[in-house]
């Protein structure tokens, strides 16, 4: 049978992601988060300590990636980006760690250790060197952060406007690229200026 502290400690970390998603760090108040909530502010405190207790709590965000093992090789951006498209639109928290990392250093390290923890081992998986793993799923991470980052965070009109299956056409291949390409480094130190 559940507590009734974990009821409500569940109550305070959906209005915390709310509250975080659509004020950011800096401006959620611990009182905004209560009274969304609807607990007394001392609550918040003694489970969570202070806010940036509680946002470690509200950030926890897994991925549930899809296993790609199945999936021929060249879908595995297209179904990764497809993934990641539905995730952002679906949850809240990790739009609230993207706007948190602006100005907090442990949402910063909450987002490196997604990536890290479950992108490296799809990167890991995919790549022709799994010894890149870290590599590309940075490089996941430059496209899927920046691109939520312009849709959810800034709204920048042209990329809100597209849809899904649109987004996930240009993303996709760039992607693909990311966890699947060979990459000759002899060429492209050849290539530059």
């Amino acid at each position: 049978m559940p507590r009734r502290s974990d009821a409500t400690r569940a109550a305070i970390l959906a209005a915390a992601r709310e509250r975080f998603a659509a004020d950011g760090f800096e401006r959620a108040t611990i009182r905004a988060i209560a009274a969304e909530a609807r607990i007394d502010p001392s609550m918040v405190m003694r489970y969570y300590g202070n806010k940036e207790g509680l946002f470690a709590a509200a950030a926890e965000f897994h991925l549930h990636l899809p296993d790609l093992g199945e999936a021929p090789p060249a879908e595995v951006g297209e179904r990764l980006v497809g993934h990641f498209l539905h995730r952002w639109e679906q949850d809240d928290t990790l739009v609230a760690l993207l706007r948190a990392a602006v100005t907090q250093e442990s949402a910063v390290d909450r987002i490196r250790a997604i990536f890290a923890e479950q992108v490296g081992p799809v990167a890991a998986r995919h790549a022709p060197d799994p010894a890149e793993a870290p590599a590309r799923a940075g490089l996941v991470a430059t496209q899927m952060l920046g691109f939520a980052l312009c849709r959810y965070v800034l709204r920048l009109q042209p990329v809100v406007a597209l849809d899904k299956a649109e987004a996930a056409a240009w993303l996709a291949p760039t992607i693909q690229r990311y966890l699947t390409a060979t990459v000759n480094s002899d060429a492209s130190a050849a290539d530059r200026p």
